[in-house]
């Protein structure tokens, strides 16, 4: 890769300038692109490592992969840190290295931290726009956490909604959320979680909860429901009596049912790895998706390092085509 002075070199592309270059819209295809991939098992991922360093209540890992249709080889490395807000941080923190796939050299070293959120809320749109019935009207959020602007802003894109309901923990925090629904001409309501599963078409689950914040019962039919924050052992958003309930998609099920959402309906033997559909086979055209208007359907959102190889790549080819990007000897 070269820069604009197209000198050989590894390619630094800083948060800024990956805010500059990447925007939904790039995002929604390098993620969606690489889903495709995954199912034609042209892409894999590699395994996850995920640990508390037993320091700051930190979680840090890798997640990496090789995109053998996107020629995208690398890893991501970074975590959690539930102090950092405090610290006027992202608690959120990652860093992504891409390797020439034909020498393994070290070509780019990414921003993690904006990328990560596009990339999850691409993933969660991806969802919507395959799986969501077409009529949808209302968007339900359950959190309220740095993550949950960016879903909102990619969902809003994909139907026609006409209002926004949400419930957060501490109510408070949902005037960000009310503050973006103002920004994009929607009318917005704080709800209890029971009234946002009663009134909602589409429901974006997206915290850091170890329980069940959505019940079967309260799920009307015909909901798409994203599940988006569980990524780690132990985590929990949904009941997991869903999973019986709802056709059930993930980015990779092999994720789903370790770290994802789905490893507690697995762990009670309501389903097995057969039933989920990675969302790839929906793009590819290989499942139908949604067969009905009163189907509920279940994307697990476990985020895999491919997604961030695939808007990395894009990343670093429009910072050098821009000439945004700076270039360093090795």
């Amino acid at each position: 890769m070269t820069t604009e002075n197209s000198q050989p070199g590894l390619v630094i592309v800083p948060e800024d300038v990956c805010k500059k270059v990447i925007d939904r819209a790039s995002a929604f295809t390098a993620v969606e692109s690489v889903f495709a991939a995954m199912a034609k098992g042209d892409a894999y991922n590699f395994p996850v490592i995920r640990e508390a360093i037993g320091y700051a209540d930190a979680l840090y890992g890798f997640k990496s992969g090789f995109d053998r249709a996107g020629m995208a080889l690398g890893v991501k490395s970074g975590g959690y840190w539930p102090g950092n807000a405090e610290k006027g941080l992202t608690n959120h923190q990652s860093t992504i290295f891409l390797f020439d796939p034909d020498t393994g050299k070290l070509t780019a070293l990414v921003g993690g931290n904006y990328l990560t959120a596009v990339r999850t809320a691409a993933s969660c749109a991806v969802s919507i726009a395959h799986l969501a019935r077409k009529d949808a009207k209302t968007l339900g959020i359950i959190g309220a956490g740095h993550q949950a602007s960016f879903q909102l802003r990619a969902a809003a894109e994909q139907r026609q909604f006409e209002k926004i309901v949400a419930w957060n923990k501490s109510p408070e925090r949902l005037d960000s959320l009310a503050a973006v629904a103002a920004d994009l001409g929607l009318p917005f309501e704080s709800l209890d979680r029971e009234q946002v599963a009663a009134q909602s078409d589409v429901i974006i689950t997206i915290t850091s909860a170890h329980e069940a914040l959505l019940l079967n019962d309260w799920i009307r039919p015909g909901t798409h429901i994203a599940c988006m924050g569980t990524d780690t052992r132990g985590k929990q958003e949904v009941d997991a009596q869903l999973f019986a309930t709802a056709s059930v998609f993930t980015d990779e099920v092999a994720q789903s049912i370790s770290i994802g959402e789905a490893q507690h309906a697995v762990d009670q033997g309501l389903l097995t790895q057969d039933d989920i559909t990675p969302i790839g086979d929906v793009i590819n055209g290989v499942d139908g998706g949604r067969t009905s208007a009163e189907q509920i359907t279940l994307f697990d959102g476990t985020g895999v390092g491919l997604q961030d190889l695939a808007v990395a790549t894009t990343a670093v080819e429009l910072a050098v085509a821009k000439g945004l990007a700076t270039s360093v000897a090795l």
